[in-house]
């Protein structure tokens, strides 16, 4: 494989691996960046007069109040999600489709026979 410099960087496979990495770390960020954003834009967007004038009477106590809302039903579904196991099962289907995951199981059953083996 052909290595190249760029401004000093040295690029290969594995320097774009590395910038995923940090580009998927910073996606979870910037998730919570947008759950902000659309809270804000669903109080923004009553069209009713009286809640209208409501909200804007009272920024300094809804705003606040709803966000907490909207995080404690957050909280509410992650532990939902928690307690039926979908994280798991989802981690689990990910890591069959991981050939290298596969591999480094299929290096344990190896191991694990050949220690039987000398049993």
């Amino acid at each position: 494989m052909k290595r190249m410099k760029l401004f000093g960087i040295q690029m290969n496979r594995r320097t774009f691996i590395r910038w995923k990495i940090y580009i998927d770390r910073a996606r979870m960020y910037i998730g919570y960046i947008s759950f902000v954003m659309i809270a804000f834009m669903f109080l923004n967007d009553f069209k009713d007069e009286t809640i209208r004038h409501f909200l804007d009477e009272n920024k300094l106590v809804t705003y606040p109040v709803m966000m907490v809302v909207f995080m404690l039903f957050s909280l509410v579904l992650g532990r939902l999600d928690t307690k039926l196991g979908l994280r798991r099962e989802e981690m689990r289907n990910a890591a069959t489709e991981n050939p290298v995951t596969m591999e480094i199981l299929q290096n344990i059953k190896e191991i694990n026979v050949k220690l039987d083996e000398r049993k």
